[in-house]
């Protein structure tokens, strides 16, 4: 990849062109069914475990870019897991969105290229890459909208290639190009795209029903070294502010971008500084049981792309000591997990800028341990990554979150 490549700078707030839409969201749709668990509420611990090392190898991926591209490690990138991305060597408007079948993935539509050709998503907060199945990529990619660039009038080859290291070990390798990218009636031009050449086994159709994955981080850690969509729509003056909105729930899930929809929440939001710039990582002060704090002094990543609740195993192992009835589940879900009872889910809270906003049963609950147990798995789980939390789905369903690039900022208001 060559190394000259420049990541944009861009205002705090854009004035309003003409040609801006008054709304510019895509509404979500959560689907009903869930490979976290069985039709009797049983946990799958297979699954949990690939949510698990998703989230390692996302971090280890972004930690890695964000060496490159800035030519100094990571503060948070305690355990190297930047080596651990680079030392793999296999090869291998108004928009409808989804959530996919293992509530990772909130999906929906865009348009790439001249003509425009239609493909679904990931919209995913914790990486910053957008990247497409290409015409050359053969099996791995069969059942998913191609991403023709030989019939684009405004694709250009940038002679470059990149890839992407997953969970499973495997890669998505992709040529790069430049296009033009259109979210919800929003058009970037010259917007960098990666085409697949090859699908890692966890892309392909059955496991990933999207066709591709939009990043929505920083430059900081785009793997292609290049700005993300919206900080290019951001650049090319075509929102009307640099922040977007995001509302995650079974029903009435919407991303808004060039703002928040006022209609989605009550009262003010919570600020929380980005503290490095990279991934979208705050201060949390404090994960509370019962209304106490039970570890305090953190810092989180704010990941749409995570189902769970990821933090270190000391502080987890803290968290679940304050809950009685909790008990390790190495020997039954996997190492990371707890379990706790059923009949007695306690109140569980996060606490961001002085304010704590709780995380309902339903979503802290992940299910029952086995059939008939009266144990249940909880949401948040630990790993060693660092000294830092990710903040997945299991805690962003609970609230409304604005994502403010110009202001670099993350904040949380009560859903409406």
């Amino acid at each position: 990849m060559a190394a000259d490549r420049r990541l944009l700078k861009f205002p705090t707030v854009v004035g309003t062109p003409a040609s801006v839409p008054p709304v510019a969201k895509i509404p979500l749709t959560k689907r009903a069914s869930s490979k976290l668990t069985n039709d009797q509420g049983v946990v799958s611990a297979s699954a949990l475990q690939n949510e698990l090392a998703r989230a390692k190898s996302k971090l280890a991926r972004g930690f890695s870019a964000f060496q490159k591209n800035t030519g100094r490690a990571h503060p948070s990138d305690t355990q190297d897991l930047a080596k651990l991305a680079s030392s793999r060597k296999r090869a291998t408007g108004a928009d409808p969105l989804t959530d996919d079948e293992d509530g990772a993935l909130w999906q929906g539509g865009i348009s790439v290229g001249t003509p425009a050709v239609d493909f679904t998503v990931d919209f995913d907060t914790g990486s910053s890459d957008l990247f497409l199945p290409g015409q050359n990529c053969g099996t791995t990619c069969e059942g998913h909208t191609i991403f023709n660039t030989a019939a684009s009038s405004t694709a250009v080859n940038q002679n470059q290639q990149a890839s992407l290291a997953f969970g499973d070990g495997s890669t998505v390798n992709a040529d790069i190009f430049e296009d033009t990218v259109t979210v919800a009636g929003l058009t970037a031009t010259s917007q960098t795209v990666g085409a697949a050449t090859q699908y890692s086994p966890g892309f392909e159709i059955d496991e990933f029903p999207p066709d591709g994955l939009m990043g929505m981080a920083f430059p900081e850690i785009s793997v292609f070294q290049a700005n993300p969509v919206f900080q290019t729509l951001i650049a090319q003056g075509a929102v009307t502010a640099s922040q977007f909105g995001v509302k995650l729930a079974t029903s009435g899930s919407e991303l808004f971008l060039g703002g928040v929809d006022t209609a989605l929440f009550e009262g003010d939001f919570t600020n929380n500084p980005v503290t490095e710039v990279g991934f979208w990582q705050i201060d949390l002060q404090s994960v509370n049981v019962n209304g106490e704090a039970a570890v305090s002094d953190l810092s989180a990543i704010i990941d749409t792309g995570t189902t769970l609740i990821v933090g270190d195993p000391d502080n987890v192992a803290a968290f679940y000591a304050a809950i009685p009835g909790s008990a390790d589940a190495s020997n039954t879900v996997g190492a990371g997990f707890f379990t706790v009872p059923c009949d007695a889910i306690p109140a569980v809270s996060m606490t961001f800028g002085g304010t704590a906003f709780t995380l309902s049963p339903d979503t802290f609950n992940l299910g029952l341990v086995s059939a008939g147990s009266n144990d249940c798995v909880g949401g948040i789980t630990a790993s060693d990554l660092g000294n830092f939390w990710v903040t997945g789905d299991v805690f962003l369903q609970n609230v409304y979150t604005s994502f403010d690039v110009g202001n670099t900022q993350v904040g949380f208001a009560n859903l409406a």
